[in-house]
């Protein structure tokens, strides 16, 4: 007995010492390892993680929480790929279904003439895989959506939507990106990346772009000067070391191009879908992936909470976890969270009540453009003398 107490105390000095090994290198402004970062989620207690993460996110971004003010189009949600943990999609069989929507081009545009007056800065337009929705349909609706709104940042289009308006097209990447380009798309979302590891991509998504797919049009597309986000689905069949396989893939191209604008964990929701017998992870392992990614993702300015998909107290909970962005104001605009049982089922919120949320947990909010300039500082502003709320 007395052995084996001695063993316990001896591991745990080891873990303890090696943790400490990681933070010196975190402090010393030093990029961890493969080994190391899986060793975090393994051994790294939450006290200890938030910590270290809070450091970096301080001193890459001081006390600033950013926000921005944005609203969704999702034009269709018939797809043509099957992906198992979807509750959004419907199969192009389905297309009948109560489920599934097509929108118009007309109904867009009047989603985007809905907006003249209000002081967005973005439109984030993403949606399922329709096989008549192709290249230059919708490089000619980005050009529609600028001819009425020539201001707004349109970022649009996951790798996944990208690859097969490229491959129907018969253009490659580049060159579909560059059309899109020219008829006015500023930026690309982080959507379908998931987990790049193949074994885990096979069980999920087997049927759309592979990560190394994903990999390259965001590669692409930072060649061409437009950046992007990257994102990262966890929290289902993978494990730590593919969670740290699918960063480092990012980390790599990020040293190569500086491209990317910010890293969004996701959290794998379970309503309606093909893994709904997976169970979902808990808020403190949400704040321990959060912990990690900031430690880890050393070449990435941001990370951000995507707010609808977690809920606001967890939000909040994560701007100590390393997280110095909240998404934005969203306007009820976006179905992809709510269908899969996100914690917020109608998801809009003020610019005012994004700005108390944030002031709650002692942050400074900023409200910035899709690129991270600053549009409004809210630390001192007040909303009462104009009546802004929107």
């Amino acid at each position: 007995m007395q052995t084996q107490d001695n063993s316990t105390v001896l591991l745990n000095s080891n873990i303890s010492r090696e943790l400490k090994n990681i933070a010196e290198k975190v402090y010393n402004n030093q990029r961890i390892t493969f080994d190391e970062g899986v060793f975090l989620y393994e051994k790294g207690e939450l006290g200890f993680l938030g910590s270290l993460a809070n450091y970096v996110r301080e001193k890459k971004n001081g006390n600033y929480v950013f926000f921005n003010r944005n609203f969704h189009i999702e034009p269709t949600n018939i797809c043509v790929f099957d992906c198992k943990f979807c509750s959004y999609s419907r199969l192009l069989k389905q297309k009948d279904s109560e489920a599934a929507w097509e929108l118009s081009e007309e109904q867009i545009l009047d989603l985007v003439r809905s907006y003249n007056g209000k002081p967005v800065t973005e439109v984030h337009i993403v949606g399922g895989v329709h096989p008549k929705m192709g290249l230059m349909y919708f490089a000619n609706l980005i050009k529609k959506v600028k001819e009425i709104r020539p201001d707004i940042h349109v970022k649009a289009f996951t790798a996944v939507e990208l690859e097969y308006m490229c491959r129907k097209a018969k253009v490659s990447f580049e060159e579909g990106l560059r059309i899109l380009k020219e008829h006015g798309q500023d930026s690309l979302p982080g959507g379908g990346a998931e987990i790049f590891h193949e074994d885990i991509r096979k069980q999920i998504c087997e049927d759309k772009c592979t990560g190394e797919e994903w990999l390259a049009i965001h590669e692409a597309a930072h060649k061409l000067g437009m950046p992007s986000n990257a994102t990262m689905l966890y929290g289902h069949i993978e494990k730590f070391e593919h969670r740290i396989d699918h960063m480092n893939r990012l980390r790599e191209l990020q040293d190569k191009t500086g491209g990317f604008n910010t890293f969004i964990p996701l959290k794998f929701r379970n309503k309606g879908n093909q893994m709904s017998h997976i169970k979902e992870s808990t808020v403190i392992e949400d704040l321990r992936n959060y912990a990690v990614s900031r430690i880890y993702m050393d070449n990435f300015n941001h990370v951000k909470a995507y707010w609808p998909m977690i809920g606001r107290t967890t939000t909040q909970l994560s701007l100590a976890f390393g997280v110095d962005d909240i998404d934005g104001t969203i306007d009820d605009s976006t179905k992809i969270y709510t269908m899969a049982g996100s914690e917020e089922q109608n998801p809009a919120l003020t610019t005012q009540q994004l700005v108390e949320m944030v002031k709650q947990v002692g942050r400074h909010p900023i409200e910035r453009d899709t690129v991270y300039n600053t549009v409004t500082d809210y630390m001192n502003y007040d909303f009462s003398k104009e009546g802004v709320t929107a």
